[in-house]
């Protein structure tokens, strides 16, 4: 484990009944009946996690909201947003007293750098950040806090009954995956998210577990909260194959909506970053952009799954209206078309906004707005100019659900299973099916990672599918340094040098000054010539005998660039240094080697 039992707030007493309990479930149960029993644990503690931020949010929110005028503007939309990001940053800095932004980022990140450890506070931390930003106005998701939440039971459950690395990662996996299938009611969308996003490999030995937590945390929402779906979806007319030349076109135009989406949110976050120690002035900015866009288009506030509702389930021009309600366009239906496109522009700003300022938010549920807005735009200005066969907007608002989500997430699959499970909308299978590889064929030619692994990506510390890549992000470059060696100074006598080839068992011998700075080495092997020749002991010293190595590492360089260097260079061992080029140890091919053999191994077992 990474962190002690004090650490991780076991206390001896309780450390003692878990010892037991490790015992006797080491006696009694074997490790995959156990990793079963944790799965459905997982799925259950995040159903409740789930239920609780979502009630936390309603709450909040209908207090703040419950007395505003619907026929006018109202100027607390100035305020509110502001205070929920306000409160949560000090919630953040002071209560918590660590990062817990970009939730799925951070749980890519645990998985490929930390061996799929979470913090404990991660169990609990983000639901109540994420409630206070969200119920106040904060235009982001509560998907994502709600998959760190669901994946952080699992990675502690795991360290705390002392599970290897790899089931520690697929309870991760099932924490997210119950997460998703718990919010949605969508045990599939649970399964395929987890496969497609987190990258889990789909094996015998995954599969079953990650399917008792998703379809565990889905039953005791039903439990929670009745048989209802999120969004309300009736299908209008059939499907004809006359649409699909709109379908295709819906995904290409989701497609580029994702890249907007994905390349303004990097932008704004570079921006936000500027101020990195500075949460006043971020306040200040955030407050700047946020305040006067939830003013003038309402539909921002908070997680839009009610303008979401409105889209998908209006009939009339009076229903769809509605979106215009408590802003300044309010009874101006010409208003309608600029309206949403303005507000598919902005919430990119909104979510950047939020989460820059000092909020707590994620990106699932403000894909699906955009999607939502951006099918029903589409198909508005495609029957405002009759350019085909009409088009019914409410499909075509859940069709882009499915495109910009799969876009934004490079998750086509879950695009698909998620809209239809959500919506009931299984009649509209195949018109999700080409939206969504449309718009992930669409986005793969600009951007080759997700909004959340793009961050990663560009450090090299992504998981992926590719075995190979997996096992060399797995592996860390601390873990196969050799530190052991025996380092030989430039001034000493040939004599000197025999002496501590003596004393050595490698084949290389590092020469350092007194600071520790690697000068060059010497290589056994090219002193055969003179190492037996004791005449010559006092007529050599070592920096005349000294070579440089083929290449050096840095303790900064990845796996796979370690791996191209002893390829370039055909050497056995090669030293590693730190940023002032003192020596750290060296990595030897044969250990390197061996290591990921064993890891390959481990993967690849069922």
């Amino acid at each position: 484990m990474s962190q002690t039992s004090t650490e991780a707030g076991i206390t001896p007493d309780k450390q003692t009944l878990i010892g037991r309990m490790i015992s006797l479930r080491e006696r009694y149960v074997t490790d995959r009946q156990f990793t079963l029993i944790l799965s459905f644990l997982v799925g259950l503690f995040a159903a409740v996690a789930a239920f609780v931020l979502h009630w936390l949010i309603e709450v909040i929110a209908g207090t703040l909201t419950s007395r505003f005028d619907s026929d006018t503007f109202n100027w607390l939309y100035l305020v509110y947003p502001v205070i929920g990001i306000y409160l949560t940053s000090l919630f953040v800095r002071y209560v918590v007293k660590d990062e817990i932004s970009h939730g799925i980022t951070r749980i890519l990140y645990a998985i490929s750098s930390k061996r799929s450890r979470l913090r404990g506070h991660n169990c609990w931390s983000s639901v109540i950040a994420s409630a206070i930003t969200i119920g106040f106005g904060g235009s982001v998701g509560a998907e994502a806090p709600i998959v760190l939440t669901g994946s952080a039971i699992g990675s502690n459950l795991g360290q705390l009954f002392k599970t290897d690395n790899k089931t520690l990662m697929l309870l991760v996996g099932c924490g997210a995956a119950a997460a998703i299938a718990g919010i949605f009611k969508a045990p599939i969308a649970g399964l395929v998210f987890t496969l497609e996003v987190l990258m889990i490999d789909l094996t015998m030995a995954s599969l079953l577990p990650i399917l008792i937590a998703s379809v565990t945390a889905t039953c005791f929402t039903y439990i929670f909260t009745g048989s209802e779906s999120l969004f309300t979806f009736t299908l209008d007319s059939p499907w004809p194959v006359e649409r699909i030349p709109a379908n295709i076109l819906l995904g290409v135009f989701g497609g580029f909506v994702s890249l907007y989406f994905i390349r303004t949110m990097g932008a704004c976050e570079s921006l936000f970053a500027r101020f990195k120690n500075r949460p006043a002035a971020k306040l200040l900015l955030g407050a700047l952009i946020l305040s006067p866009l939830i003013f003038l288009f309402p539909s921002l506030y908070g997680e839009g799954y009610g303008s979401i509702n409105i889209l998908l389930s209006g009939k009339t021009e009076a229903d769809w209206d509605t979106l215009l309600h408590n802003s300044p366009f309010y009874g101006q239906g010409s208003m309608l078309v600029p309206y949403v496109g303005m507000v598919l522009l902005t919430k990119v700003f909104a979510t950047s906004a939020t989460n820059g300022g000092g909020g707590c938010g994620g990106t699932f549920a403000p894909s699906l707005f955009i999607g939502a807005f951006a099918g029903f735009l589409f198909a508005r200005l495609w029957n405002i100019y009759e350019i085909g066969i009409y088009l019914p907007e409410k499909n075509f608002a859940l069709l882009g659900m499915a495109a910009v989500m799969a876009g934004v997430m490079h998750a086509p699959l879950t695009g698909i299973f998620l809209i239809a499970e959500i919506t009931g909308g299984y009649q509209m299978f195949i018109p999700l099916m080409i939206v969504s590889i449309c718009s992930y064929l669409t986005i793969i030619i600009f951007e080759p990672h997700s909004i959340y692994g793009m961050r990663l990506a560009r450090q090299g510390k992504l998981i992926t599918h590719h075995t190979d890549r997996a096992v060399l992000t797995l592996m860390s470059l601390d873990s196969v340094i050799d530190r052991n060696y025996t380092a030989v100074d430039p001034d000493k006598d040939l004599a000197s040098l025999v002496h501590s080839i003596s004393k050595s068992h490698k084949n290389v011998l590092p020469v350092l000054d007194d600071a520790g700075t690697l000068l060059g080495e010497i290589d056994i092997t090219k002193l055969r010539h003179i190492v037996f020749r004791t005449e010559l002991y006092h007529h050599f010293k070592v920096k005349q005998l000294m070579s440089q190595p083929e290449a050096t590492l840095s303790v900064n360089d990845t796996m796979e660039e370690v791996m191209r260097r002893f390829d370039a260079t055909d050497s056995a061992m090669l030293p590693v240094l730190d940023g002032e080029n003192h020596l750290l140890g060296y990595i030897s091919r044969t250990h390197m080697y061996a290591m990921y053999r064993k890891m390959v191994a481990d993967l690849s077992e069922d």
